[in-house]
């Protein structure tokens, strides 16, 4: 069998976890002794106009020599196949839920571009179009129904690389893309508010860089530690006391999940999306409230209370043993009718 994976391809050749979620689906598919083909047209969705020629890009893809497409994130998924299932990381945002949020003054040809966006994606997305539609979280599968009325599966990523490993609990640590949707801000923030002598080390580069350093400049505690590589991001998760992780809406968010492979708890918030999906207040970690003094609390509570802090960390390893690329790829596979 012979299938194509279609990813949507940076138009700057920028690799994050986009391109990791590729690189892993492929390489588990083909453990299946499946012929798998990633293509990765360029998306460009710096404006409208070309927002449009990107969905016109991929529509226009001959897939007539593979037996199956499995499509990805937007605008992928309007391809024409008839062995088609969708494993959806998210449509277009800012034409969804973060819509009123980076468009405050919502203008009426803004208005009519988000309802044709959300036309052109509910058709491509329906039956017979795509056979079945898999999400990566329950955060998508929610907006999925709230804003196109489709029902999906909830089928969860691996990681492309499972060598994390348990160390001492001595900072703080908080990586990731430093953009204002990952709310970086509040954790800076609640360093303010934080009485245990522990340092924040944040890692990763990104848009609004230049914004949280300016937040933080009056903090001694608080380090920038730029593009950190593989071996280094290990070890920072290792020695780490809690890894806050407090985005906006999340589709899935892999800091999670190898915060929790590291044996460390996670603080999230209420509406952070699917982290407070697998994060067990309590029990792996803290749902709280989006202010800076909550998560403070729960920074000083970590660091009075080690032993429970590890035992978080412990419990959040175990609860996440299941989630594996090959077991995502046999799901998908099935639904392929192979």
């Amino acid at each position: 069998m012979k299938i194509a994976v279609i990813g949507a391809g940076s138009k700057h050749g920028e690799q994050g976890g986009a391109e990791n979620f590729y690189k892993g689906l492929v390489s588990a598919l083909n453990k299946f002794e499946v012929n798998t083909e990633l293509l990765c047209p360029i998306s460009d969705e710096s404006n409208f106009e070309s927002i449009m020629e990107t969905y016109l890009r991929f529509y226009d893809l001959d897939l007539s020599k593979y037996d199956g497409v499995i499509s990805t994130k937007a605008p992928a998924y309007v391809v024409r196949h008839s062995n088609h299932i969708c494993y959806l990381q998210h449509t277009i945002r800012v034409f969804y839920d973060m819509f009123e949020i980076e468009f405050p003054q919502q203008t009426k040809d803004l208005l009519d571009q988000r309802k044709f966006i959300n036309i052109l994606d509910t058709a491509a997305l329906q039956y017979p179009r795509t056979k079945k539609v898999f999400v990566i979280g329950n955060e998508v599968k929610n907006r999925l129904l709230k804003y196109n009325g489709l029902k999906s599966t909830v089928l969860y990523q691996g990681l492309l690389t499972d060598n994390f490993k348990e160390g001492p609990f001595n900072y703080v640590f908080m990586p990731g893309r430093l953009h204002r949707w990952k709310r970086v801000d509040l954790v800076i923030e609640s360093m303010r508010y934080v009485k245990a002598p522990v340092k924040l080390l944040i890692s990763g580069v990104g848009e609004d860089e230049d914004g949280f350093k300016k937040l933080a400049k009056d903090d001694s505690r608080i380090e920038f530690l730029g593009r950190v590589s593989n071996e280094e991001l290990v070890s920072l998760y290792s020695n780490a006391l809690c890894v806050p992780f407090v985005p906006i809406h999340e589709d899935f968010g892999l800091i999670t999940i190898e915060a929790f492979r590291s044996g460390k708890p996670v603080i999230t918030c209420i509406d952070s999306g699917e982290p407070a999906y697998i994060v067990r207040h309590n029990d792996t970690g803290f749902v709280c409230n989006p202010d800076p003094r909550d998560i403070a609390d729960k920074i000083d509570y970590l660091y009075t209370h080690s032993n429970i802090a590890k035992g978080m960390g412990e419990k959040g390893k175990s609860s996440t043993q299941y989630i594996t690329w090959e077991a995502t790829a046999e799901k998908l596979l099935a639904s392929l009718n192979y």
